[in-house]
């Protein structure tokens, strides 16, 4: 196992512990989020507000037993949400998007071709700012707004929240905790946003995770919907489920308690 940022093999890195406090780390982070590529620039979807199947009817899973896996996406829902929604569906898999606010509000047909497929939503934010350098109106403020845009577009309001960057500090815990929110960080993050190789992805992610991960992924960028069908064929042909952070962790989400694996709940 290696450290945030740490090196294995080859000059690649892969983060397997997420950043829980403001920093350095955070410092990091916000440059590699500045040095991404715009969901903007890339190439929408054809036919992006066609109506979406469901997935398969499905008995919900005990994580207990089986070897369930989350794949969560942040920072969109970003162009390719069509394309990486039928990938999804022909392998039968649930995963968990964390929306940016200023994203979804934008483009809310994403969001319901989201639900209206079968899977879960949760709230990253409506800026992605680094929330410990916020006060506590501004922090509850990123999060009910991104929550309102959910609820319009969906029906639901989402429960979960992953900070942006995975900064937290005490206090923001508190604030969260306030607003009934469970926090959810991961334990598997390919560095997707750096290393633009679907492969290399794909990679990163199945030399990694176990049973009860949460993989990190950004659906804005093409090589990880690229690299999606084949972290999906690998881990199922070793026996995986995919499931939603939800039906991963089941009555165990507390609001304000982080949540990284299933293991460590």
């Amino acid at each position: 196992m290696v450290g945030p940022w740490g090196r294995r093999g080859r000059g690649v890195a892969l983060v397997v512990a997420p950043v829980l406090v403001a920093g350095l780390s955070v410092a990091v982070a916000l440059g590699a989020r500045q040095a991404g590529t715009p969901a903007e620039t890339m190439t929408p979807v054809a036919a992006e507000t066609e109506r979406t199947r469901p997935l398969l009817p499905h008995t919900r899973p005990d994580c207990a037993v089986q070897k369930c896996v989350a794949l969560t996406f942040d920072d969109g829902p970003g162009p390719q949400t069509r394309a990486l929604l039928r990938m999804l569906r022909r392998a039968n898999a649930v995963a968990t998007w964390f929306p940016v606010g200023e994203v979804a509000a934008a483009h809310p047909e994403r969001l319901r071709a989201i639900a209206r497929a079968g899977h879960e939503i949760g709230n990253h934010s409506w800026s992605h700012p680094v929330l410990p350098r916020q006060g506590d109106l501004t922090v509850a403020g990123e999060i009910t707004r991104t929550a309102d845009v959910v609820e319009r577009a969906t029906g639901v309001r989402p429960r979960l929240v992953r900070p942006p960057y995975g900064a937290l500090s005490p206090r923001v815990r508190v604030a969260l905790k306030q607003l009934g929110a469970p926090i959810v960080l991961w334990d598997v993050d390919p560095l997707d946003w750096k290393y633009r190789d679907a492969d290399l992805v794909h990679r990163n992610v199945v030399d990694f995770v176990r049973p009860g991960s949460i993989v990190l992924l950004h659906d804005i960028h093409a090589s990880t919907v690229a690299a999606v069908p084949l972290i999906l064929a690998t881990l199922a042909a070793q026996g995986y489920t995919f499931v939603s952070v939800s039906d991963l962790f089941g009555t165990a989400l507390r609001a304000g308690r982080v949540h990284t694996d299933h293991a460590a709940a």
